[in-house]
């Protein structure tokens, strides 16, 4: 009878037992859940991340490609070659049309003054006869124009025939123009313009040249 019951209170401690262990495996295993969601949202908080350098893009650049520095670059030449090249030829034409005004009696003493001066050496015997005048670009069509001023300081009638060149600001000379009078009594004065046809910029400088009296 005693190990009967002993059985029968055997039974029992074991179910407890088992129990128990059960629940503190359970126990275990929802401790270990928690420290494993710990982990994970500390390590969100506290980590830091360095993120990997990459290439840049260049499509975003702003500015040129040397090539395309260097297109730009012949084109703005091109343009101030072109630019230049209209504003002579319009100098040119302007030209043409003031002196289309002048009589045809001063043109013709213009081309004699040009054939008589065009093997002469020295710079005649006439510079003392002759002075310039600047005239007003506003009354000349905006073209550079000088007043050759020819007085026949001789008792006797006299022709003449007067070079003038314009020259850049180094001095050299890249225009010469050709003016004339005929027949000027003794202490007569002419007054014939020298035009030229290059355009304002850069400024010229006129100066008698030639001058010659016969």
């Amino acid at each position: 009878m005693n190990d009967g019951a002993s059985g029968v209170r055997a039974r029992p401690l074991r179910r407890r037992l088992a129990s128990t262990v059960a629940g503190l495996l359970v126990t275990a295993a929802g401790a270990t859940t928690l420290v494993s969601c710990g982990s994970g949202d500390g390590d969100d908080g506290g980590a830091s991340f360095t993120p990997r350098p990459s290439a840049p893009d260049t499509a975003s650049f702003s500015g040129a490609a040397p090539s395309a520095l260097g297109s730009l670059g012949a084109s703005v030449k091109e343009s101030a070659r072109s630019a230049a090249s209209a504003a002579a030829s319009s100098a040119s034409a302007r030209a043409s049309e003031f002196e289309a005004s002048v009589s045809a009696e001063v043109a013709r003493a213009n081309q004699a003054a040009e054939k008589k001066l065009k093997n002469l050496e020295g710079r005649g015997n006439a510079t003392a006869d002759v002075s310039l005048t600047g005239k007003p670009r506003a009354e000349a069509g905006g073209l550079l124009a000088v007043i050759v001023n020819i007085a026949n300081s001789t008792d006797e009638a006299a022709s003449y025939a007067v070079q003038i060149d314009f020259r850049d600001a180094d001095g050299k000379v890249v225009e010469t123009r050709f003016v004339g009078a005929d027949d000027l009594a003794p202490g007569a004065r002419a007054h014939p313009l020298a035009i030229s046809r290059k355009p304002p910029q850069p400024p010229l400088t006129a100066e008698v040249a030639k001058a010659q009296r016969y």
